[in-house]
Order: structure tokens, then C-alpha cells, then sequence
């Protein structure tokens, strides 16, 4: 009898398998589909991979009518068919578990047509745990890829692209910059000693020009998330970058934005659901752009326990700007999709990283999931989100495991610790350092509360953060006035950048600084967006290499070069723990040890001469140790710190010893 039964399993696999391989055969990608098949115009994601830890797979298949079809699939199982509002979108809920890379056939029956679909399971490149992300040992070099440079055989138009021009005499149109551009200059963020590069985000960007003056040259406006957009160049140009700054040394990490979208979404024409956006209320989808409220741009209510309803949802419900429609986290099935494209990337391009923009604006919750389940199946990965607040407090509370978190309930209901809601989030943006400093730079220090007293006191409320080492801090971005303003102050530059390498951070860069960028936005962003001189067709100004820079430019860029070189793997600005010094006589010191050595960043605040007053930072010395000589990190010049230190007016000291 036992016989019999292997004999009857055996069959059904073999009669399984066999209807399987035609399944296969008979199987079509999206392209071969004529009018005769189910009309199926897309699924995202494009392709899935195998052995990942969570087996559910999202297929969100767009068609007209394709809603009302039936699906069966062989090799897997189907969990679910969600239906929406919208007549031609169909959620396909897959469970790949034990599934093995090669093609999934899915077969689509609508009416009397059936169509089956070659869905594509990949193998991955390497475990999730052997994914590293970056950490506070990298320096992140932020650049906007159409502002940096230009690579070979960059074309003037795309072919069916909304209209747009490319004029790098208008600040707010696109100027032509591209992935290969910045994929030729590798060997530049090597000389320079950056470990990282941050590009704002390179997805599809189709929103037509506005007025012929604007654009979305920026990126933040995504209307295709699983395509590179084709005038940086295409998603298989972004891998080879990728890999390529691999075999650098450096890594990649990816902007996103789950806030929002762009206007010209395929969804905004056609809304899987009413509540796929955040919309009023009382809405008539076909009206869209009468259906919704701006963001109040106010983010304290997000972690305030006395928030009231409304506040709270016009901080996280209305749209950020109107060409940039609020998608609905609270949606678990657009939550699924963001979640499963994070991933995607991860997998297809292979990130380092991600940063998540205008990370408060979306729903706390979902955001919260997204990042615990990417911790579950990337647990060396990084993610940094945008917190634009100034307060140490409200920037700690978003950070992973903080006891600071507010549950948005009244007081009484809040338990001792204020932990209820976890963000999961590893690390956060350091604003209030970039707040405080671009004050300083304005101000003498003196006794009390200027100057660099600014700085001091904000990290002294890093007893707040569950890891200070896991801030990103900074002295400008693509959103800010470059730190140097419409000037050239190149003395206050070196202590802020003296600052930022040294201190217990993530730090990141902005490109051009260390070619002495400037720019405000007075008049618009662009201009703190400028281009890199010499990364254009046509430049006659190439800050590339040390020939085309400057004298000034290129003394900016060995000093920088010089620092980040001696920062890269060094154990005690990685690990050391940190002391500072109440700012004296205008002199302000932080100092880092591990082990025995020590770095003493020593910063004259006031535009006088100044004395630091070696006797005053004796703790930092060994008792026994009767010669203190030290070494300047950057010029190598040696110093004798048994005698108090003349400093010039606004000068900057970075040694060891």
C-alpha cells in the first residue's frame, strides 16, 4: 500500500512539473502581449528575488479592466487578490517561500482570454546580513547628479519625456548632468578622502517644465519608482556606478521619498483607490487638485503629547507643495509597495544606504514598519531619515530605541520612559548642530552663550540619543545656504569642517566646499545648486584636478584632503570617547581618546589672538608624561603643550598626541 502511494506522489509531481514547464513555454513578458492577450500594461516590481526572509510578494498589475481578472500561478501560492477602486489596478499577494530563482509563470484569466506571464524570481547577490551600510567611520559626500557633471554621449532630449530643456544659464532648469558623469570621476572623491557619495534622489522625474523656468531637475518628484530616470541614464548605469565605486573603496548610498510623489504619476491619472493619497474627506477623485490640503510644514505635533487632531494631521496629511501629491502610508497596501521597493534597490543596485526625506511627514506608524522590516532582513544596512528640527530632543525621540519617544496621547497615559512607539529608525539628521554653528560663525565667543558656547550647548543633551555616533550632522546641504554664503571666509570654514571630522558623528559633506562653493538662496535654490566647475561640456574652470583649481582652491582642497585622509580608519575619532570644554577666554576645545592617544580640536571663536591655556586641559595628559609634544594632523607641524599656545584670530588647530 505504502508502495502504491509513492507511486500516486510521484505521478502528481511529475504531472505538476510537466504543466509547469508549459505554463513556461507558453509564457509571455509584458512587451510580446498583443490585443488578443489580457491587457496587462505593467507590474511592479519588475522582478522579485529568492530567499528573503519575509516570502510575501506584492504584484501590483495595472491594465484596463485587469481588476475583475482570475490569476493562478505555479511554483507558489497565492495568499490574496486585493481589488481596488479603480477598475485596472489587481494586487497579487504571492507567497515565494521555497521558491527558486528562474521565470514564475502567473496566468491572468479575464472572460474568455487567458494570458500567462514569465514573472521573473532572481538569485540575490549575498545575504542580508552581508549588506554593510555606512556608519560614522565613512564621510558622505552629498551631490545632485544634475549639477555635477556631464558624462560622454549625454543626449539633448528623451524621447517621450514630458517637455523640458536643458539651460544651464536658468538656475531652476535642469543643466544635463548625469550618472556617468559622476561614474568618470570616481577617482576625484578618492583623492579628496571621502568613503560615501549621497546623491539626491536619481528616480524618474517626468513633470513637464513650468513657465519655462522650472523644473523637477531635483528629483524629489518621483513619477516612476522602480525606473532610473533616463536623462541621468538607466537603471543598469546606475548598477555599474555602483559597482564601480565599490571597487573604490566608497560607498552609495540612495536617496527616497515615501512622503510624497510627482503630479505626473501613472496614479494621479488613475487613483488605485480613494484613500491611495491623502485627500480630503469629502473628495471627488477626477478633481484632484481641489482635493486637498497643504502640509501645516509644522512638525512638533508629530511627537507633542498634548497634539491636538487637527494640527497633528495637517503636519502629516496635507500635501507637501502642489505638484507633489501625500501618499497615505496608513494604507497597508502602499505600504507594502514602498517597503518592497526599498528592497528592491537594496537587492537590484546594491546600495550601502538610503536616506528617507522629509521623514516626519509621513505616517509615524508606517514608517516605523518600514524600518523594522528592513532591520529584520538587513541588519548591517543604514538608513538616515530627515528631521528638521532644531531641538536635540525632538531629533533624539526619532531615533532607534529612544527613551524619548512621545506616543501622541495626553501625559497621563504616557508610561515613565515615553518608548511605545520605536521608530527603528538607526540614525537621524543633526539640525540643531547645523543650526547652532551657522549662528556662531556670525558671533565672537565669549563667557556665556555665543559663539561657539552655541555648539557646546547642544551636545551636551547627547546623553539623549541612544547612539551620538549615529547622527548625521552637517554645515550645509542642497536645502541650506552653502556655509560660506555669496563669501569666501575660508578661516571660519576650517573650524566648522575641524568640528564636523572630529566630533562623535556621521559626518557629511556637500560637493564643492572643498573647492570653496558658495551661493544663497535669495532668489532661488539653484544657486546653491551651482555646477561643478569643470564637470560640463565647455567649462573653462576645472576644479577637477589640482592644474585647473585656484590658488585658494586648491589650498582649500589639500588642507580638506589632508584631514579626511588621516580621519579614514582612525580608531580614535571612530570610537573614542569625547570631552569638551567649556569655551574659555574665547577658545573653545573638544577632544577625543581611545586608548592613549588623543585629539584636541582647538578653536580660537573671536577675531582677536587668543591663548589656550594648556594647564586648564590638563585631565587630557598623562600624569607621568613630562614632554607633551604633539603633532598637527594636517600639516604635521609639531607643538609643545607644556606651555600655553598662542592662537591667531579665528584659527583652527586639529593635534594629536
Amino acid at each position: 500500500m505504502k508502495r502504491v502511494r509513492s507511486f500516486l506522489a510521484i505521478a502528481v509531481v511529475v504531472a505538476l512539473m510537466t504543466a509547469c514547464n508549459q505554463n513556461v513555454e507558453n509564457a509571455k513578458s509584458i512587451a510580446q502581449l498583443t490585443e488578443n492577450d489580457v491587457p496587462i500594461s505593467r507590474i511592479d516590481p519588475t522582478d522579485w528575488y529568492v530567499g528573503l526572509k519575509n516570502p510575501s510578494l506584492q504584484l501590483m498589475v495595472y491594465g484596463e479592466g485587469i481588476r475583475d481578472a482570475e490569476v493562478s500561478v505555479s511554483g507558489a501560492k497565492i495568499d490574496s487578490l486585493v481589488r481596488l477602486d479603480s477598475p485596472n489596478y489587481l494586487l497579487v499577494y504571492l507567497n515565494v517561500k521555497g521558491c527558486k530563482a528562474g521565470t514564475l509563470p502567473l496566468t491572468f484569466t479575464l472572460g474568455e482570454k487567458q494570458t500567462t506571464i514569465a514573472y521573473e524570481l532572481k538569485q540575490r547577490d549575498m545575504a542580508g546580513d552581508e549588506r554593510i551600510g555606512f556608519s560614522n567611520a565613512d564621510v558622505l559626500y552629498l551631490l545632485m547628479p544634475d549639477r555635477f557633471a556631464q558624462g560622454e554621449n549625454h543626449p539633448t532630449q528623451i524621447e517621450g519625456m514630458n517637455a523640458y530643456r536643458e539651460d544651464r544659464s536658468q538656475p531652476s532648469l535642469r543643466h544635463g548632468g548625469d550618472l556617468n558623469g559622476i561614474r568618470q570621476h570616481l577617482d576625484y572623491f578618492t583623492e579628496l578622502g571621502v568613503t560615501a557619495l549621497w546623491f539626491t534622489p536619481v528616480l524618474e522625474n517626468n513633470s513637464p517644465d513650468a513657465e519655462g523656468k522650472y523644473s523637477t531637475y531635483h528629483g524629489y518628484a518621483t513619477t516612476d519608482y522602480y525606473r532610473v530616470d533616463p536623462r541621468f541614464g538607466t537603471n543598469e548605469q546606475y548598477r555599474q556606478l555602483v559597482d564601480e565605486a565599490h571597487e573604490k573603496g566608497l560607498k552609495v548610498v540612495m536617496d527616497m521619498i515615501f512622503n510624497h510623489c510627482g503630479l505626473e504619476h501613472p496614479w494621479l491619472a488613475d487613483l488605485p483607490s480613494k484613500d491611495w493619497l491623502n485627500l480630503k474627506e469629502t473628495t471627488d477623485t477626477t478633481e484632484l487638485q481641489h482635493s486637498y490640503d497643504l502640509t501645516s510644514y509644522k512638525l512638533t505635533p508629530v511627537l507633542d503629547p498634548y497634539a491636538s487632531e487637527i494640527d497633528l494631521r495637517e503636519s502629516t496629511e496635507g500635501w507637501f507643495v502642489p505638484t507633489m501629491p501625500d501618499l497615505n502610508q496608513r494604507n497597508p497596501h502602499v505600504l507594502k509597495y514602498l517597503i518592497q521597493n526599498s528592497i528592491w534597490w537594496i537587492e537590484t543596485i546594491g546600495i550601502n544606504g538610503i536616506r528617507m526625506d522629509t521623514y516626519p511627514y509621513a505616517d509615524r506608524i508606517a514608517m516605523a514598519e518600514w524600518m523594522r522590516v528592513l532591520g529584520e532582513e538587513y541588519p548591517n544596512f543604514n538608513t538616515v531619515g530627515e528631521t528638521w528640527v532644531t531641538e536635540p530632543a525632538y531629533t533624539a525621540a526619532w531615533q532607534k530605541d529612544s527613551k524619548l519617544t512621545s506616543p501622541n496621547t495626553q501625559l497621563s497615559t504616557v508610561n515613565s520612559q515615553l518608548s511605545t512607539h520605536n521608530s527603528h529608525l538607526p540614525t537621524v539628521m543633526d539640525f540643531s548642530f547645523f543650526d547652532k554653528l551657522n549662528q556662531a560663525k556670525h558671533e565672537e565667543t565669549d563667557g556665556w552663550w555665543h559663539g561657539y558656547n552655541r555648539i557646546y550647548n547642544s551636545l551636551v543633551y547627547d546623553y539623549l540619543y541612544e547612539n551620538p555616533s549615529n547622527v548625521m550632522a552637517f554645515i550645509e546641504n542642497h536645502d541650506t545656504d552653502r556655509f560660506l554664503g555669496n563669501g569666501q571666509d575660508t578661516l571660519l570654514l576650517k573650524q566648522a569642517l575641524a568640528l564636523l571630522l572630529t566630533m562623535n558623528r556621521t559626518p557629511q559633506l556637500y560637493y564643492g566646499t572643498e573647492v570653496l562653493m558658495n551661493g544663497t538662496k535669495e532668489i532661488t535654490d539653484g544657486y546653491v545648486r551651482n555646477d561643478f566647475p569643470g564637470g560640463f561640456p565647455g567649462d573653462t574652470h576645472n576644479a577637477f584636478t589640482a592644474e585647473g583649481r585656484t590658488p585658494a582652491e586648491q589650498a582649500m582642497f589639500t588642507w580638506l584632503s589632508n584631514l579626511l585622509h588621516w580621519r579614514n580608519g582612525n580608531e580614535t575619532i571612530i570610537r573614542g570617547y569625547q570631552t569638551q570644554f567649556c569655551p574659555w577666554k574665547g577658545v573653545y576645545v573638544l577632544a577625543r581618546r581611545w586608548h592613549r592617544n588623543t585629539v584636541m580640536t582647538i578653536l580660537n571663536g573671536t577675531s582677536q589672538p587668543a591663548v589656550l591655556e594648556v594647564s586648564r586641559y590638563k585631565e587630557l595628559f598623562d600624569t607621568d608624561q613630562l614632554q607633551r609634544e604633539a603633532k598637527d594632523v594636517v600639516t604635521g607641524q609639531k607643538y609643545d603643550l607644556t606651555q600655553d599656545l598662542t592662537l591667531a584670530p579665528r584659527q583652527t588647530l586639529i593635534v594629536e598626541f
